[in-house]
């Protein structure tokens, strides 16, 4: 009995339904969130890329001033997109560093050896596939060297507060004085703005969400119908909470398994199986989630909306 199955039959059977955000990630969920990063209202990737692209040298003197050599592990490294700027800024500035690309997509850290290995070849690169906090541990048994981590892309927003509180808690464990922590977080700003990057035009959030029962059918052998469902973002600008939700458009029941681990699921009418939250944050309450959670905030780095900010803490 896997993880997935085992998280899928948790959730699908609670009595608010939900399933697991992190395995969006497939083949084809990857490809469909790398063109949803582009997408026109999807404005979150192309903040933080502005960031990277003009504000990698100033971060890089920064960390600099701390180390001669350290260890960059990025939390959830995609295609490394943003992050390579800083790659490229670290190794400008003379720092003797590893990059330990972690994510929970196999895929993804094979095309990042291979796309690192043709562009920056010089880069000594240890991917490292599965989920955040154990392949973090797995790095320390490897090396003890001072570290940075990146977790770039709004990935702390899928969390609600406390889980964010309780996540930031255990990486900063796994930590020793000084090291530092770059987060990236996307900001409140004009709900309308918000709620359409979560409900783009083009259909690729809805697609992305959707794939994930696609997946479900042919990995753990269930029958969703998933023209039976439709894709039903919402936000709350006082939470600061934009939550994803896929609702069952008639009454039904699902299969999910096969043989003697098959279980059933019953939709009503009009039930959502909530997928995803994103959350967004004003620099006070972010300012809080890093004196919270054993850290202190040493720098904001903010595109020329202030849309987004990638936070450069220090334990």
């Amino acid at each position: 009995m896997s993880e997935f199955y085992r998280d899928v039959k948790a959730g699908l059977l609670a009595p608010l339904k939900s399933l697991p955000s992190k395995y969006f990630y497939d083949k084809i969920g990857d490809h469909l969130f790398q063109r949803l990063m582009h997408s026109d209202e999807y404005y979150l990737s192309r903040c933080e890329l502005s960031i990277l692209k003009t504000q990698s040298g100033d971060m890089s003197k920064i960390v600099a001033g701390h180390f001669r050599e350290l260890d960059l592990v990025e939390l959830g490294a995609g295609d490394a997109s943003k992050s390579v700027y800083l790659i490229r800024s670290l190794q400008e500035v003379g720092l003797d560093f590893n990059y330990y690309p972690i994510d929970i997509s196999q895929n993804v850290i094979n095309h990042l050896h291979k796309k690192f290995a043709e562009t920056i070849p010089s880069l000594k690169i240890h991917g490292l596939n599965g989920d955040y906090l154990k392949m973090l541990g797995e790095q320390r048994s490897i090396s003890r060297k001072p570290l940075l981590i990146l977790f770039l892309g709004s990935n702390v927003g899928n969390m609600n507060r406390p889980q964010a509180l309780d996540f930031c808690r255990q990486v900063n464990q796994f930590m020793q004085k000084g090291d530092l922590f770059l987060i990236g977080v996307d900001l409140k700003k004009n709900p309308h703005t918000i709620l359409g990057a979560y409900n783009d035009q083009e259909g690729l959030t809805k697609a992305f969400n959707l794939n994930l029962l696609t997946r479900i059918n042919m990995e753990l052998g269930a029958n969703f119908n998933i023209d039976k469902y439709m894709h039903f973002p919402l936000y709350d600008p006082v939470s600061g909470e934009c939550r994803s939700y896929l609702v069952s458009t008639i009454d039904q029941i699902v299969s999910v398994g096969k043989k003697s681990e098959q279980f059933q699921v019953h939709f009503k009418a009009y039930e959502p199986i909530h997928m995803e939250v994103s959350k967004k944050y004003d620099i006070s309450e972010l300012n809080a989630l890093a004196k919270d959670s054993g850290f202190k905030s040493t720098k904001h780095f903010f595109d020329n909306k202030k849309y987004f900010v990638d936070s450069l803490w220090q334990k």
